[in-house]
């Protein structure tokens, strides 16, 4: 968990070098220029920070170990993006523990956001403090972790809200269209937003019609959830253009631009460890061009007011930037 001192040993080492050979991982940069005007104030609403393990211990929990991507090398990706704002979710990696999401959130200082994972060691004095540091949010890694059970599903959803409810938090889910039938009614009825990660685990392949996608178009239209579009290559693997995440895309902003936003799912970490190897054996990053990538926004987004709505407005309200 993020605690006072985490914090303030996460805040120290942001001026610390990164001198040594192992500091920084093989992380994509864009290689295509954008080709579309975007916005100032525009987000990148989905990130990660891989620090130094020396610092940032991975959890021994962990299914897969990632390569590192720093801070200095998202403010690369940014400024190649023309992206102002981001938001720093802490992955699977690293458990409870959000001092590398910190450390990246410290070193952006003002434009960013971050999206924790806590558990029941987390304090109110820790989200205190989370909250002073910029997050906004929690999340229920529940595809990452193998949780496909709609009851543990379930009773998980329903504890996030129960401890966030109060705070005005949001609760972010990476999970499949099968879990958001499960907990639709919740969803439903859940009384702060609800962020669904990566066009809610569809399929691009499946359209659509696939199965559970019905019921996250009608969250998304009754207002009561939002969806990043991001991660097109977790949906699709039509690369690099994803063509048939486009009818995915289109179908969700057409439901309710309002509640759409983008990301880049940077520094794009496989979390599957490959036959053969352990867990603690590092799984190489996917080669994403994100410049790329954020040129099929206007694919799927036309018109430049809807994508000014998508990229800037949707994430200052949701993330509370000024």
């Amino acid at each position: 968990m993020l605690t006072r001192r985490s914090m303030m040993l996460a805040s120290i080492a942001t001026g610390v070098s990164m001198s040594s050979s192992n500091a920084f991982s093989k992380a994509a940069q864009p290689s295509t220029p954008v080709s579309f005007d975007v916005p100032a104030g525009a987000c990148d609403c989905h990130t990660h920070i891989h620090g130094d393990p020396a610092k940032f211990p991975f959890f021994a929990g962990r299914v897969y170990t990632p390569e590192l991507a720093s801070p200095e090398e998202m403010s690369a990706l940014h400024k190649a993006l023309k992206i102002e704002r981001v938001v720093i979710v802490t992955p699977s990696v690293y458990g409870p523990d959000n001092s590398s999401s910190l450390f990246g959130m410290t070193a952006r200082g003002a434009t960013a956001r971050g999206v924790a994972v806590i558990d029941d060691k987390t304090s109110e004095g820790d989200l205190d403090a989370m909250h002073k540091a910029g997050f906004r949010g929690i999340r229920l890694n529940l595809a990452t972790g193998g949780v496909n059970d709609p009851n543990v599903g379930r009773q998980r959803f329903a504890a996030a809200v129960e401890r966030m409810k109060a705070r005005g938090w949001h609760v972010q889910l990476f999970t499949s269209l099968a879990m958001i039938t499960a907990i639709k009614d919740q969803v439903a009825a859940s009384p702060i937003p609800v962020v669904f990660d990566h066009f809610g685990g569809a399929v691009a392949a499946q359209g659509v019609d696939q199965p559970g996608f019905a019921d996250l178009l009608e969250l998304v239209k009754s207002g009561k959830a939002y969806v990043k579009i991001s991660g097109a290559y977790r949906a699709s693997k039509l690369g690099p253009d994803y063509p048939d995440a486009a009818p995915l895309a289109k179908a969700l902003i057409a439901a309710n631009a309002e509640r759409i936003v983008w990301g880049t799912d940077w520094p794009h970490p496989d979390s599957v460890t490959p036959a053969g190897k352990q867990i603690s054996d590092v799984t190489p990053l996917f080669q994403i061009d994100d410049g790329r990538l954020l040129n099929q926004l206007p694919v799927w987004a036309p018109d430049a007011a809807i994508r000014k709505t998508i990229l800037v407005d949707n994430p200052a309200r949701l993330y509370g930037f000024a």
